[in-house]
């Protein structure tokens, strides 16, 4: 038997070494990309402000519980006439009265009660949607700047292999006697600088990735965001119909619900100058003849009118401004929406003029450039001019595109509409 086990362990190790494949654990399957979907649903799902209300309306449901509540009834025991002196001494002489009293309401003050408890409610869902836009709104940017950054690593890379070309050619004329050492040590230097702005643009798309991943509380992000085209701009509506949807967005919708709350506040003011009844019923036992008597009561209070008038005044005033709140908040908005929409009508021909008669004309007045500097035609620094220049072009070109991405963000929360763009562009998708 003892042979057995050996034979057996050395054809396993014998196979472990033959196939080391087999023996290794498998390469693990590298996490799909972060798409901006994904980034909204993380963020809806994990955001304490989003989940915050859930509590808000447990609360709110209890305030309606209560409010709904009629005045509780109250039983009571009367003793008189007992434990006195003289002939009243002891309970022989005592009457007890045992009663049932409560208040009626009067005016409609249920109703009222009802009516503002259900007007919180319902503000209460238009509030978590403007909250959801505005956190919908930063995990748009937060996502595009980790794609800026990494497309500013693009161009600092495209830029290295230029000065990588650059430092060639100076070299191989300076080795053949035809151009100083010092164009060598500029073309050099140059290319340090690139390799630098590499490194940088590294350390820009790491920290904007944990910018990111702060939203839903990921401290330590492994993930790598889905290929996106900053430079791809959708086209946008004409101001009057954006103006349209504006009047819909839940910033200016949340004054309609706040007019509900208003009225019925007012309501509850007015339904307090009717006063309530408040009754007693019961039954009084004569200790001394051993009788019985119905006894009953009802009060009302006065000057319920009068009291209430401050309260209806200060519940008409708050309507009055509400209304003019909401004209201010409109103008606001629709300056905003013109000023947002202004910055990405100018942003997007800024990206398109660029792509379409800057950047080919500098990439073939480079390419010319080269070969005149190998051939000796020009000098090094109308080369080393023309590849700045490009590459300030094509950053001036990702500024722009920025620029029109953070006014389309803008117009999307202002207007309350999905985020949903062209094919490609990175403010796109449906927010969950």
């Amino acid at each position: 038997m003892p042979v057995r086990f050996a034979a057996a362990a050395a054809w396993i190790v014998a196979c472990a070494v033959a196939c080391p494949a087999l023996a290794a654990d498998p390469d693990p399957v590298p996490a799909p990309p972060l798409t901006l979907d994904d980034a909204f649903s993380r963020v809806s799902q994990a955001h304490p402000d989003l989940r915050l209300f859930g509590a808000r309306t447990d609360l709110l449901l209890a305030e309606r519980d209560q409010a709904v509540l009629k005045p509780a009834l109250r039983a009571g025991l009367d003793i008189e006439n007992a434990l006195g002196s003289g002939d009243t001494r002891g309970f022989d002489a005592a009457e007890v009265t045992l009663s049932l009293a409560g208040v009626l309401e009067r005016g409609g003050k249920l109703d009222a009660r009802r009516a503002l408890a259900q007007g919180r409610i319902d503000a209460l869902a238009i509030q978590r949607e403007a909250q959801r836009l505005d956190l919908l709104a930063e995990t748009a940017r937060r996502y595009l700047a980790v794609a800026f950054a990494r497309d500013q690593g693009d161009i600092a890379r495209t830029d290295v292999e230029q000065r990588r070309r650059t430092v060639a050619a100076a070299r191989h004329r300076h080795q053949a006697g035809a151009s100083p050492e010092s164009i060598v040590l500029t073309a050099e230097a140059a290319l340090a600088r690139a390799e630098m702005n590499v490194d940088r643009a590294a350390q820009q798309e790491q920290a904007a990735r944990q910018h990111l991943a702060a939203l839903w509380g990921e401290r330590d992000p492994e993930f790598r965001i889905a290929a996106v085209d900053p430079l791809a701009l959708p086209a946008l509506a004409d101001l009057p119909e954006l103006a349209d949807w504006l009047e819909r967005t839940p910033e200016l919708a949340r004054f309609v619900d706040e007019q509900r709350i208003g009225e019925a506040r007012l309501q509850l003011a007015r339904a307090a100058a009717t006063p309530d009844l408040d009754w007693q019923l019961g039954v009084r036992r004569l200790q001394e003849s051993d009788d019985t008597a119905l006894v009953g009561r009802v009060s009302l209070p006065l000057g319920g009118a009068r009291r209430a008038q401050p309260q209806v005044r200060i519940a008409e005033a708050e309507l009055a401004a509400l209304g003019l709140e909401r004209a201010s908040r409109g103008i606001s908005l629709y300056s905003t929406l013109v000023e947002a929409h202004g910055r990405y009508r100018v942003a997007q021909r800024e990206v398109q003029r660029t792509a379409q008669d800057v950047l080919p004309r500098l990439a073939g007045a480079e390419r010319a450039a080269e070969r005149a500097y190998r051939a000796g035609a020009t000098s090094y620094l109308e080369w080393a001019q023309l590849q700045s220049e490009r590459t300030a072009a094509q950053r001036q070109q990702l500024d722009a595109a920025r620029e029109a991405q953070a006014a389309l963000i803008e117009i999307q929360r202002l207007t309350g509409q999905p985020f949903v763009a062209a094919a490609g562009a990175p403010a796109q998708g449906t927010a969950p």
